[in-house]
This record gives structure tokens, sequence and C-alpha cells, in this order.
């Protein structure tokens, strides 16, 4: 529930900038009524940021986190460890991802982010019977976290390029054809979804049109169409040999792209197609830590930005979480890349206008009020205390560049969703009570 209300803040970052000793009036509603110069403390903070929308989250993948590291062939890649993530998804109760999930979306708070996509495609029970009970134990612990979900119920047809048959360790994302997972998207439609083919493996390009039609007769206009694409080198050959295009080239023939359509990864996008991208208005959702644990490669991030591209970041994996690490190994990459430094900066510095660009894309691609700090948007902050590791020495301009840098989770101090205190002093009310069940989860999956 929002909590109408006034918070001051020392420092506020918003769309125009850093700003000094505001306070922010909340609605009823949980969004923000106006921001205007502060009649004095008490101060709810140093310095607040807007909150960080996570574009893309498979929440029941935290629990293969520090699982399946050993090098067993030195051919090990995606397609290795999608067979231990199939063995452990093959098993998992609503119930354990009910407890996988709280703990997930509270860590995601301790973070940085405030809203989150769940791209949702362990659909079916461990037997494979068709149900609703594992997209709703996701719903209730996001109630339970207090995160703000935009969930995105996979279609899952198929297991690569031509039609090929389901595998065996997908039998519980899969559905038979459009019609059902739309019955699907029908009783979860009350659970702020939208909608995400899983890659053009998994749904054939030419059905994509009656997939978003058919979506937006349950949906209405306002739902974003987020999907995997280009992420492996290999999906790009096989994309080739099967269709004699690469994924982007025949999902931009195959579909309208706009703004609606959120591209995750587009690692192996080549750089016409990323100015084909910037050029349609599509977004690109990026998450780092995971394309790198899963050694995916490098988006070409400086060229879709330098073309007006909106990039947001998703904790994809959740193998750690840390919005500022997110942010970070962004930047890195692209160092790396182009062997040069502060490719994602301004002349205001790194830290801020990456910030800023970020939570606007996010919001972008989960069609969401959450674009930053002014009136209209949802009142979603993430505080640092002025005492922080990372800040020592920093004044609050510079304080950004400091926290991408040197920062972590661990400089958050306090997190609202709606104007209201989720995170106190870096901790949650059901932390503990969650870590715990965590732990049972996944020391009863790992070792069956």
């Amino acid at each position: 529930m929002a909590q109408q209300g006034i918070l001051r803040f020392r420092h506020l970052l918003t769309p125009d900038g850093m700003v000094h000793d505001r306070q922010v009036i909340v609605g009823a509603d949980g969004r923000i009524k106006r921001v205007e110069p502060a009649d004095g403390g008490p101060w709810d903070g140093w310095l607040s940021l807007p909150g960080m929308p996570n574009a893309h989250s498979h929440v029941f993948q935290r629990a293969l986190a520090g699982y399946g590291e050993a090098r067993v062939s030195g051919e090990d890649s995606f397609w290795s460890w999608r067979e231990a993530m199939y063995r452990v998804a093959a098993r998992i109760t609503p119930e354990q991802l009910h407890d996988i999930a709280l703990h997930g979306f509270i860590d995601m708070l301790r973070a940085g982010f405030t809203s989150v996509a769940e791209f949702h495609y362990l659909h079916h029970l461990p037997d494979g019977s068709r149900s609703t009970a594992m997209a709703e134990a996701v719903i209730e612990a996001a109630k339970a976290a207090g995160i703000r979900l935009r969930l995105l119920p996979v279609a899952y047809f198929h297991s690569g390029f031509g039609m090929q048959p389901p595998l065996e360790g997908q039998k519980r994302f899969v559905h038979r054809d459009i019609d059902e997972f739309l019955r699907l998207l029908e009783q979860l439609a009350d659970a702020c979804p939208g909608i995400a083919p899983h890659s053009l493996r998994a749904v054939p390009a030419q059905w994509l049109n009656d997939l978003v039609r058919g979506a937006g007769e349950i949906l209405g206009d306002a739902f974003p169409v987020h999907i995997h694409i280009a992420e492996q080198q290999r999906e790009v050959e096989d994309c080739l040999a099967a269709h004699g295009r690469t994924p982007m080239r025949l999902l931009a023939d195959a579909v309208d792209l706009d703004a609606r359509w959120q591209l995750v990864h587009a690692t192996h996008a080549s750089n016409e197609e990323i100015d084909t991208i910037a050029a349609h208005g599509a977004g690109v959702v990026i998450c780092p830590i995971t394309e790198a644990y899963l050694g995916d490669g490098l988006f070409n991030a400086v060229r879709f930005r330098e073309r007006g591209g909106s990039l947001a970041i998703g904790s994809d994996s959740n193998c750690r979480i840390d919005a500022f690490e997110e942010l970070r190994l962004l930047e890195y990459g692209q160092r790396l890349r182009e062997q040069r430094r502060a490719r994602l900066g301004t002349g205001k510095g790194l830290g801020a206008p990456l910030w800023l660009h970020s939570v606007a894309a996010g919001a972008n691609a989960l069609v969401m009020p959450c674009h930053g700090i002014a009136p209209g948007e949802y009142a979603d902050f993430v505080v640092i205390n002025e005492t922080a590791d990372a800040l020592a020495g920093h004044a609050a301009d510079s304080a950004l560049d400091a926290l991408v840098i040197n920062g972590s989770r661990n400089d958050v101090s306090a997190v609202y969703v709606a104007g209201r205190r989720v995170i106190d002093n870096g901790q949650h009310s059901l932390q503990g009570r969650a870590r715990d069940s965590f732990h049972e989860v996944v020391r009863a999956l790992i070792t069956a």
C-alpha cells in the first residue's frame, strides 16, 4: 500500500540532474505529486536516487548460483550450463519457487532495484500438468517483498529453428499452441502482465504477429513484448543455416519493430542491425553480469547509445544481484571492447547519466511510470548514506561516479517503493526468514 506524505532529502537525482534540499510530496496512489524546496528537516536521507527498474529476470535461476562451475570439456558454454538449469528447473515446486523468488526479490530491493520484469517460463507443475500455481507463487513473493512486478509469461513452443520438437528438459515451459498460451495469459491478466516470446528458436517468426495480436485482445494496447535475441553465436549460426538470415534480420522482417519491443541481450547484433533497432525505437535490455557469467559476449552499447537507443539493464540469471555492478560491468565491457575509457559517460560524468538513462529505459521496457523522480512518476527511491565507503571524499555531485566505479548494494541504506520504506538500514523485515527458507530449498534441489 502506498504511503501519502512528505519525504525530504539533502540531495536528489532528478531527470534534470542533481538538486539539493528538496522534499517530495507523495500522493495516496504512490506517485510523486510535487518536488519542491524543503522547508527544513528532519531528513529522510542524504542522497536519493530514482529506483532502478530490473528489466529482465529469471528469478528461479537464483538457486543455481555457484553450481556447475567445474570445467568439464573445455567447450563449456551457455549450452552446457543450460543442461544444469534444466535439471534444477525440472524439480522446483510452487512452494519452493515462492521461497526462491521471495529471497531474490528482497535481494533486488537491497541492491537498488524497485521494480522487476519477470521473464517467467517455468509454467507447469513438475509432472507437466497445467496450472497457474507457479506464476501465482512469483506474484505472491513479489507482494510479500514489496517490489513492483511486471509479469511476462513466456511463449515457448519449440526447441530450435525449424519448429524442432521440445526437449525433455523443456516440458515445463512449453504450450501446445498459441491458443493454449493465450488462455494462460487470460488467467493472469490481472497480474500486470506483458508477453515474452522466448526466442526465435522457441517461437517461429511467422507466429509472432498472431501472438501479439491475441495478447492485445486480452491486455489492451499498453503492454511490452520482450524476446531473447542473438544472445549466443551458435544461435546466430543456427538461424543462418535454417533461414538464411540472422535472428535480428529475421525478427525485423517478421514484425513492425517499435518501442513496445524489448530485445534482450542482442549480444551479437551487427552494427547495421544495431542501427536498425535504434531507428525503429525498439529497446535493448542488457544483463552484463549474466552475459559475463555465461560467456555470451559483449553488445556494442556505445554504438547503440550514440544512435539514440534505449538501453535498460536486468539481472537475468540472478547469480549476483547488484544494480551498481551491472552498470559497472556495462561500462567496463565497453572499455575492454574499445581499449578506451569513459565510453558511456558524458561531459557531466559517468554515473549520473548512466543511472538516469538506465532508469528511463527500464521504465520504457516495463511500460510503467517509473522514469525518475518527477511529478506523475512512482515514488521509488534508493537512498545512499553520506558515510558509505564508496563515497569517501566525494560530494553529492560526484557521488554517482564513485558508486558506479567503487560502490555496491552495500552502500544502499533505504529503499522506498510507492513512497513506502521497504528497506531500512540495508535490511528487509522478512530477510532472515527468507534467507533460511532459500537455503533449505537450494539444498533440497541441488542434492536431490
